[in-house]
């Protein structure tokens, strides 16, 4: 308002000589001017259209003026100059809160470089860095909240393009490794695809092997060219060849300290086939498996980053070589930089990743240069108010939710001679890690005006860790990312078409993209990501081994268990489960006798339905799920155990999350077998927290189809499964507790 009143002001106290020079040249005469100390801002006054003179070039002048006097006014700030312009003095109230919010952003004393926050975690080009800093200075006066943090100071520092390889030492040696023809890196991304070959990838056909290693068990290889389909025994693999950079992981593998596990993975994953390995433990095998693929992104992204210097340094001694015959640019780039993302689920995970990756990096008596390292920790670390919970938790509860549990989050990563750059915006990341949900507030939907994907176009490397966690929050978000992978980008973002691979132009990314899956249980929704979102030419591998025992095995209460199979068309058949369970299992229940039973539901929408079926049939129960405030459980709970309520509906998510035990338990049913098979052991054995009844009393009953096979596998065990999955029967019963654990 303050400038809409001096303009008006300044307009009304003009003579009518002065009004008539500034309608026909746009400015007041000279001879008007007021002189000064100081020099004073131009000031334009907007005017009525005239047929004479448009106010077009006014309103483009003032416009370019502001915008100029903005940016000025951000970088005297940001390089906390003592010097201000003169022209600050007669800034709006508006703009002193503006530079006031920039100041206070900047003053934490820490080496973060330009607060100028892009649009949604980086994903602006950074050519565009002075608009996007201007566009942040408005929002803000516009009060609009602050966004992220990205660092644009070390631009150049990073800058693939305006970087060269220098002769002769450790960067020689980097480029030798690089141009190996034995590397597998270059094998994999030098082969040319032909229409032929895309077809066969294409058509979903696949030749399907079998072998057995040492660690990793029975593997099952799927190909589509059986060019690229063979897979040698452990002991036939060679070790892969890495970065001389890593020097830390020769010196580990020299001394023993690497696993055959983490042996045997790294094997794999250097044949750059697809890989879902289904048994990753949080407590003991979490840690391996995250060492493993770190190395192999950063063992990737380094190779490719020097390969990009190293034709830098040669395009540039062609130039300055007079009379050199001119030479095809090498394609050694895709459409954008990033080429690694990783999916986790918390921060705390994030902050895992990030220091491993510096941990490999650091070799003996040399330090990482890491930029901005503290706003890192203090972002991503665990807050010093977190205290741990007195409760008592299981083991693999505390593994997964240590740390910093916000599963809102992403991050850029570039890596360069060594050197880590933390928050650096997308279009000039390596590396991009990010949660579901983070990574999705950025893609958008169709028909949001605020969406970018292009980021996604040229990713070489995609690792899901800790995927059953994504079951438990929302696999939506995951499937969303999946149809945004390897798409044809909207903009250029300033790519040198010249120099990019002509499988990217072709949109054939999709086709040389590794996909690594780790997750500590087999579920189809997993499975589907592999099937229906991964096309890579080299083929899939997946581990395949049968549990011997199941978790009805660590029962501890004597309870007989009954498994009722029902018909079901497809794995997606929800209504023959509800109707196979409202016409045959409820009805036996619903009995006054048959009092204190809860009813595990895995899925939400399911347990929506029967909480829907339930009033409407006006049957007393209760119900907890993940929404329910602390209240609404305590009070569930309390009635529950009273016998106040005859059921009490009880979702898969609640217990992920909160672990808390039901007291009061009489009957069990498991609407559907839970996804993860401890789960179904620490829920039987609640019936003994309740002290309520006779144990001769006590029921469970479990509800599966022939899609459930894994599931019941995990519980029962490989063998048992298969007899009640082929039998002529229904319903089988299993009894646990007394000096057998299950018969």
């Amino acid at each position: 308002m303050g400038k809409r009143r001096q303009k008006h002001q300044l307009f009304t106290n003009l003579s009518k000589k002065q009004k008539k020079h500034l309608k026909e040249f746009g400015e007041e005469h000279p001879f008007h001017d007021v002189v000064g100390q100081g020099a004073e801002r131009l000031e334009i006054v907007e005017l009525p259209a005239s047929p004479e003179h448009s106010d077009i070039e006014p309103e483009e002048l003032e416009e370019e003026s502001e915008q100029k006097t903005a940016y000025q006014k951000l970088l005297s700030t940001l390089s906390q100059s003592a010097g201000d312009e003169p022209s600050d003095e007669e800034s709006t109230d508006n703009e002193e809160e503006e530079e006031e919010v920039l100041v206070e952003d900047d003053g934490d004393g820490v080496d973060d470089g330009e607060d100028g926050s892009e649009d949604e975690g980086g994903e602006e080009d950074p050519e565009d860095a002075d608009e996007a800093v201007t566009e942040a200075a408005e929002g803000e006066v516009n009060g609009v909240g602050p966004e992220e943090f990205i660092d644009k100071e070390h631009e150049s520092q990073f800058c693939l393009e305006t970087n060269f390889t220098e002769g002769g030492g450790e960067d020689h040696e980097v480029t030798a490794d690089v141009q190996s023809s034995k590397d597998i890196f270059l094998q994999h991304l030098e082969t040319e695809l032909d229409e032929d070959d895309v077809q066969k990838i294409t058509s979903c056909r696949k030749s399907t092997s079998q072998i057995r290693w040492p660690t990793l068990g029975t593997l099952l290889l799927a190909s589509p060219l059986e060019k690229f389909g063979s897979i040698h025994s452990h002991k036939e693999t060679k070790p892969p060849i890495f970065h001389s950079l890593l020097d830390c992981w020769k010196d580990l593998s020299q001394t023993s300290k690497v696993s055959p596990l983490q042996l045997e993975l790294l094997d794999l994953m250097a044949s750059y086939k697809d890989l879902y390995y289904s048994e990753v433990c949080p407590l003991t095998r979490g840690s391996q498996v995250r060492s493993a693929y770190c190395l192999h992104v950063l063992n990737h992204v380094l190779k490719a980053n020097s390969k990009v210097l190293a034709h830098n340094a040669q395009l540039r001694e062609q130039q300055t070589q007079a009379g050199a015959e001119p030479q095809d640019e090498p394609r050694d780039q895709g459409l954008t930089r990033p080429k690694a993302l990783i999916l986790v689920p918390f921060r705390g995970g994030a902050l895992r990743v990030v220091q491993t990756f510096i941990s490999f990096l650091e070799s003996k008596g040399k330090k990482v240069l890491v930029g901005n390292k503290k706003r890192f920790k203090e972002e991503f670390g665990e807050e010093a108010d977190d205290k741990p919970s007195n409760l008592k938790r299981p083991d693999d509860y505390r593994a997964i939710f240590c740390g910093n549990v916000d599963d809102h989050f992403r991050i850029g990563v570039s890596i360069l001679r060594g050197s880590i750059r933390l928050y650096s915006p997308f279009y000039s990341s390596d590396i991009i890690i990010a949660s579901p949900l983070g990574l999705r507030t950025v893609l958008g939907a169709e028909g949001e005006s605020k969406r970018d994907f292009d980021f996604l176009s040229s990713i070489e490397l995609l690792v899901l860790d800790q995927v059953d966690v994504f079951l438990m929050q929302n696999w939506e978000h995951v499937l969303h990312v999946m149809k945004h992978m390897n798409l044809q980008p909207l903009d250029s973002h300033g790519v040198d078409f010249s120099r990019v691979r002509m499988w990217n132009l072709n949109s054939w990314a999709k086709h040389y993209r590794q996909t690594l899956v780790f997750s500590s249980i087999q579920d189809p929704q997993i499975n589907s990501i592999l099937t229906k979102h991964c096309s890579n030419y080299r083929g899939q591998v997946s581990t395949k081994n049968l549990p011997t025992t199941g978790s009805i095995c660590q029962v501890l209460v004597q309870l007989p268990h009954v498994f009722q199979m029902f018909s079901s068309d497809s794995f997606l058949d929800h209504d023959a489960r509800f109707v196979f369970f409202t016409d045959k299992v409820l009805p036996q229940y619903r009995d006054a006798l048959m009092s204190h039973t809860l009813i595990y539901i895995p899925s939400y929408f399911d347990y929506v339905r029967i909480r829907n079926y339930m009033k409407k049939e006006e049957i007393n129960f209760s119900s907890i799920c993940e929404y329910s405030s602390k209240s609404e459980v305590s009070r569930a709970r309390h009635f529950f155990q009273k016998g106040d309520r005859q059921f009490v509906l009880f979702t898969e998510r609640f217990h992920f999350y909160k672990r808390y035990t039901i007291k009061g338990i009489q009957n069990l049913i498991f609407y559907g077998l839970p996804s993860f098979p401890h789960f179904y052991s620490e829920v039987c054995n609640m019936l003994a927290a309740g002290g309520q009844g006779e144990e001769a009393t006590w029921t469970c009953t479990s509800l599966y189809s022939r899609y459930d096979a894994n599931k019941l596998a995990a519980i029962s065990g490989a063998q048992r499964a298969g007899q009640m999955l082929h039998s002529s029967k229904n319903v089988h019963l299993f009894i646990t507790g007394g000096e057998d654990k299950a018969s």
